[in-house]
Order: C-alpha cells, then structure tokens, then sequence
C-alpha cells in the first residue's frame, strides 16, 4: 500500500518519495521545499479537517487534503519532540 501525506496522523512522520502535482501547485511547492527526500512531521487539522498542517525544513506549512494526497511518502514513525 503506498501511503500519502494525507494518511499521516498528528506526531506522524514520513520521507516524500514522489509528488504526482503539476503546473504552479508542484513548482510553488518545490519552491517551499517539499521535495524528494525531505522529512515531513503531520501537526494537526483545521477544525473541520482541512486543511492540513504539516512541519517540513523547520517551517509549518497547511495543504489541502487534496494537495496531500498527491504526494507520496515512506512512513518513518511518530516525532519523538
């Protein structure tokens, strides 16, 4: 089963390891950091569940639910603090 960022749950951590994005979205995106083999830490939702507000390169970002389900990663556990 490949898992997204979307299946990430709060304290979850993964490594993206493809995006399926395109045009301005994906480029935005690189542009932020979210690239292949960049760590990514889920922190919470929004209170009626999007979006989604991730930790990657030591900044918050917020995704749509959407938008995560496009990238890809390997889980690698919960953050540890």
């Amino acid at each position: 089963m490949t898992n997204t960022l979307s299946d990430l749950r709060p304290g979850e951590s993964g490594i993206i390891t493809d995006m399926h994005l395109t045009g301005l979205m994906k480029r935005r995106l690189i542009d932020l950091g979210v690239t292949t083999g960049a760590r990514v830490t889920m922190l919470r939702t929004a209170p009626l569940g999007d979006p989604v507000e991730y930790n990657i390169l030591g900044y918050n970002l917020s995704l749509r639910k959407n938008e995560a389900k496009k990238i890809f990663i390997e889980t690698v556990g919960e953050e540890n603090g």
